[in-house]
């Protein structure tokens, strides 16, 4: 969400930000919240004056209610006041429910204009045009061939679909064995990794109000992906970010505790609709998955350091996992309404022999912030909004298909990089059963 004073000052800039993302039909929008604004400013302005004129009214009736003990005739004019403060009450009323509806549509319009992208940002209308910046680790192609993930899975007795459609449905999945125990490891050392980087270890809720969920995504993420509870104002997370930043809404947090940085372990529940092709099957598109996330909340000024600090985290964790990746420059048609800036870690699949997704980094700015009154105090006393930042550490089970096809020995075994395995009882290789 923008400030409206900045929409009201620079509406250009606004419409430009809204065509950069190719979101045409919001053009619209920007007329519209000016004009609201100003109306509701109208109404505040005459309501002031009118609850200033009733306090003038009201001693001018004390005052000639005395005199007319003396002069009946005053009595008159006490009543003649007495109904103009009664038409200014009426006014006054009709004001306080005109602010209301004024201030409803605005903030509901508000929340759909989206946030302004960084200059950097490529513009492009969808992932398509997503622009690779650099590549770590040597993409090879080994000399066999490489099963589908599921297949890799069930040579280890590791997973079970059927059973899972049985009980859940399809998007659902049993894991099993070494499988189940390598799903376990890799987030045990996520989430040590992240702890020897100086973040703090949290394990958030996994449900939370509509406020927070209207604070911390756009309606049209918000209805693509969440789940909400029957019966009550209760949603389940898709990440553990929305818990995560939701746990400081109407806070003013101490400028010496700045910044917050934090990596958050949870479940994640996703609609994840549509149709997906065969190699977005099995685990690598569900409606349930574990994540390590990293979290940081900063001043504004420090929010680009440590956007690139983020996605270079992930780098280094893949890496040492063995895992070739590149970083993906999200470009302006592919940001989400509340993104400033993100990009993608793509983890190199040697089935597919190419890139796909395993960590999204964002930088969003002031506006969770704004939404949710994050703020802090600067060094001059003055309420400032704060800048937040998330990023996937890892999110099995998905990395687990890139962990998997990039350690799969040509046996059918799969050798176990050695930061993993204190986490695997010391394992070094996986010999599957069948």
């Amino acid at each position: 969400m923008l400030d409206i004073k900045f929409i009201r000052e620079n509406p250009e800039a606004v419409k430009e930000n809204i065509k950069k993302k190719f979101q045409d039909a919001k053009l619209p929008l920007v007329d519209q919240v000016i004009d609201l604004d100003a109306r509701r400013r109208a109404a505040i302005a005459e309501a002031d004056q009118l609850r200033s004129n009733r306090n003038a009214l009201s001693k001018q009736i004390g005052m000639l209610m005395g005199q007319a003990k003396k002069d009946p005739s005053k009595l008159a004019e006490a009543e003649a006041v007495k109904q103009q403060v009664k038409e200014q009450a009426d006014r006054l009323a009709e004001l306080e429910k005109l602010e209301a509806e004024l201030d409803e549509q605005l903030h509901r319009d508000m929340l759909l204009i989206p946030q302004m992208i960084d200059p950097s940002v490529p513009i492009g209308r969808d992932d398509s045009e997503n622009v690779e910046v650099q590549r770590f680790g040597e993409c090879k192609v080994p000399d066999f061939p490489i099963p589908y993930h599921v297949d890799i899975m069930e040579s280890f007795d590791g997973i079970d679909l059927d059973a899972a459609g049985r009980v859940s449905g399809s998007g659902f999945y049993y894991l099993l064995g070494d499988i189940a125990r390598l799903h376990e490891a890799v987030l045990a050392y996520g989430r040590d990794f992240m702890i020897n980087k100086g973040f703090t270890y949290v394990i958030p809720p996994f449900m939370i109000h509509g406020n927070v969920v209207e604070g911390v995504m756009s309606q049209t993420d918000m209805d693509g992906m969440m789940y909400k509870i029957e019966g009550e104002d209760l949603y389940l997370i898709g990440t553990s970010e929305h818990s995560m930043i939701g746990r400081f809404i109407d806070q003013i947090l101490p400028a010496e505790k700045l910044p917050q940085t934090l990596t958050s372990y949870s479940p994640c529940f996703r609609k994840e609709k549509g149709a997906h092709g065969i190699e977005e099957r099995g685990i690598y598109r569900i409606h349930q998955f574990e994540k390590q996330e990293m979290i940081v909340v900063c001043r504004p000024e420090e929010s680009k350091d440590w956007y690139e600090k983020l996605w270079k985290m992930s780098v280094e964790l893949f890496r040492s996992l063995d895992i070739p990746v590149r970083q993906l420059e999200c470009c302006s048609g592919d940001l989400a309404d509340l993104k400033v800036k993100s990009c993608d870690i793509e983890a190199w699949s040697p089935r597919q022999q190419k890139f796909f997704e395993v960590c999204s980094c964002s930088n969003l700015g002031d506006a969770q912030a704004r939404r949710l009154r994050i703020r802090y105090r600067d060094e001059n006393g003055r309420m400032q909004l704060c800048h937040t930042l998330n990023n996937t550490c890892v999110a099995p089970p998905r990395m687990l298909i890139a962990f998997l096809e990039n350690n799969l020995q040509a046996d059918g075994t799969v050798k176990i990089p050695q930061v993993l395995q204190p986490y695997m009882g010391g394992t070094a290789l996986l010999v599957p059963k069948k």
